[in-house]
């Protein structure tokens, strides 16, 4: 949202691009506007509670939210900012992005900026960042007039003219908004528009920020060393626990915890 901020991340590594693959031709109801594009490629599982956690959450505000069995992308098609200058989704790394696909001819991606707008503000600091990245063939003059009209104050400019991200993204009509964990990896999707500063939506962001942050993983992995601690008791015992995982070990060992036997 903050100029400073687009200088750091332009600071971080950048993924290469990823290949497109098979091309997918549908329509999209929900008020969408539709046009084909190509299909993605699918990364490793995610948690199955946090998936139903997530669920959960988004059930009365968003309940056609999409929540995806398997994390989808990273996704390394770059854009552009409103200063014309190159960026890709990995500039976000360490970031839960919300990230909003549209254009200033779609109507439903009009209705909700404001509210996307406003949605930035709350998440100011968080953790979690907006990014709405225009497909506006008249780039950022053309998002930069349209924020001016409708008083958009915390969203930065984003443009990719050639629509090669939502291409990349197997998106099949605007508007769409992607949920990314930190890792830049979609996690869930919804098609159409939304009141996107619902409070219902922003304590499910912010609990998603919560569960995939650094702490949180550490505290995980801990609970998981104690269990497996504790299974280490003599033959006829009951108790028993999951092994710890090789990268959970990994994981401990380059962390600030102390006091952990590996």
């Amino acid at each position: 949202m903050r100029r400073d901020h687009q200088a750091a991340r332009r600071q971080r590594p950048v993924l290469s691009a990823l290949l497109y693959s098979a091309v997918a031709t549908a329509a999209i109801g929900m008020g969408a506007v539709a046009f084909p594009w190509s299909a993605p490629a699918l990364a490793g599982p995610i948690g199955d509670e946090a998936r139903a956690e997530i669920r959960g959450l988004a059930e009365t505000a968003l309940p056609n939210l999409v929540v995806h069995d398997e994390p989808r992308g990273p996704w390394g098609t770059p854009f552009k900012t409103g200063e014309d200058v190159e960026m890709t989704l990995a500039d976000f790394s360490g970031e839960v992005v919300v990230l909003n696909l549209w254009a200033t001819w779609c109507p439903p991606c009009r209705a909700e900026m404001p509210s996307l707008d406003r949605l930035a503000g709350a998440l100011d600091g968080t953790g979690a960042t907006v990014v709405t990245l225009s497909t506006d063939r008249g780039g950022a003059p053309k998002v930069r007039d349209f924020f001016e009209d409708v008083g958009i104050a915390n969203l930065e400019i984003y443009v990719d003219k050639a629509n090669r991200l939502p291409r990349e993204a197997a998106v099949l009509g605007l508007p769409v908004t992607m949920i990314l964990d930190r890792d830049g990896r979609e996690i869930a999707r919804l098609t159409g528009d939304a009141e996107w500063d619902a409070p219902e939506i922003v304590s499910m962001i912010n609990r998603i920020t919560a569960m995939t942050s650094t702490d949180q993983k550490k505290a995980d992995a801990a609970d998981r060393l104690d269990d497996a601690a504790a299974a280490a008791v003599p033959a006829g015992s009951a108790r028993s626990a999951r092994p710890v995982s090789a990268g959970e070990r990994r994981y401990l060992e380059r962390s600030p915890l102390s006091g952990t036997a590996l």
